[in-house]
């Protein structure tokens, strides 16, 4: 019987760098050089290792995924059976979410990467990479849509975060836990999440949302500025469940009849409530005032999921987080 073929691409990240003549790591490897490093994989699929950058993960940007997204919606008509995407952690939560929300259909796609450089003792990279490997090839990952795959964990892209700079179990999923495991070279999914509403790629790209998070006693004064600086829409990452300073209220309401405006929350997990506190600068008064709550997402998901569904206008952001209340 043969043997899944799996698409890797390498995007850069920890899992890539050695130490540069500068000092300090910096990426270096290519995909096939990672492949290469970890014999077990050939057991698990055919693979295609191809790096489309080498970049450390800060760097990469909205635009830079929606062509990984074009790559992997390529590859996958043309008949591979899942994919692997390699990069660097920091922003791993937010380009799985990307993902998530661009590529279509059942085949996994697993977003892999590293906390400890290639040269450390005890790298984590090739643990990792044979786990994405395993979870990418397996009949159970389908129609999970885009999953993050660390430290053994099988995380659902929109529930997954890091919340950790330097340890290998760094990603969580805090709101549910993970989906599964990799345990003996096995893939095991405990629960499955719906495949929600995915957003066309072909729509461009991803247009700029301000994130601002709300401190207690801010004055809100950079707010009025942010369509003059040339913003789309913004996320406020109120406090609590979605509260701001009371003095704060109008300003966003004003803002939100200017930009599309969404309410997260700054605190690590949780839903933004809708219905529950009546204070002026709480959830109802804010919703009334026109901001769209974010539901369970964090500002970073919420930022870009309004990147993606404003780019053909404002009309439809109600509709396209009503999937995640």
């Amino acid at each position: 019987m043969a043997l899944p073929r799996l698409l890797f691409l390498s995007l850069g990240g920890t899992i890539t760098m050695v130490p540069s003549d500068s000092g300090g790591i910096a990426p270096k490897l290519g995909a096939a050089e990672l492949v290469a490093s970890v014999p077990a994989l050939k057991d698990v699929a055919q693979i295609d290792a191809q790096s489309p950058f080498k970049l450390p993960s800060p760097s990469l940007t909205p635009e830079k995924i929606l062509d990984v997204a074009r790559q992997l919606e390529a590859a996958f008509r043309s008949g591979f059976d899942g994919a692997v995407v390699i990069q660097g952690t920091d922003t791993i939560e937010e380009s799985a979410f990307l993902l998530d929300l661009l590529v279509t259909g059942d085949k996994p796609v697993v977003v892999t990467g590293a906390m400890r450089g290639a040269d450390a003792p005890g790298a984590d990279g090739p643990a990792n990479l044979l786990a994405a490997a395993r979870v990418a090839a397996s009949p159970e990952a389908r129609g999970l849509g885009t999953l993050a795959v660390l430290n053994y964990d099988i995380h659902a892209a929109r529930f997954v975060q890091k919340s950790h700079t330097a340890l290998p179990s760094a990603f969580l999923s805090p709101l549910t836990g993970p989906l599964g495991v990799v345990a003996e070279g096995r893939t095991q999914i405990y629960c499955r999440v719906q495949r929600n509403p995915t957003l066309p790629i072909a729509d461009g790209t991803p247009v700029p949302i301000a994130l601002v998070k709300v401190p207690m006693g801010d004055d809100g004064r950079m707010l009025k500025d942010l369509p003059k600086l040339g913003y789309a829409g913004a996320v406020i990452e109120g406090m609590g469940a979605g509260h701001v300073h009371a003095d704060v209220a109008p300003i966003l309401g004003e803002l939100a009849s200017n930009i599309p405006v969404v309410l997260s929350s700054r605190s690590m997990t949780g839903p933004v409530f809708t219905s529950t506190y009546g204070y002026p600068g709480a959830e109802i008064d804010l919703i009334k005032r026109g901001l769209v709550p974010s539901g369970y997402l964090s500002g970073l998901k919420a930022r870009l999921l309004l990147s993606l569904c404003v780019r053909k206008g404002s009309g439809g952001v109600s509709a396209a987080f009503a999937p995640y209340q």
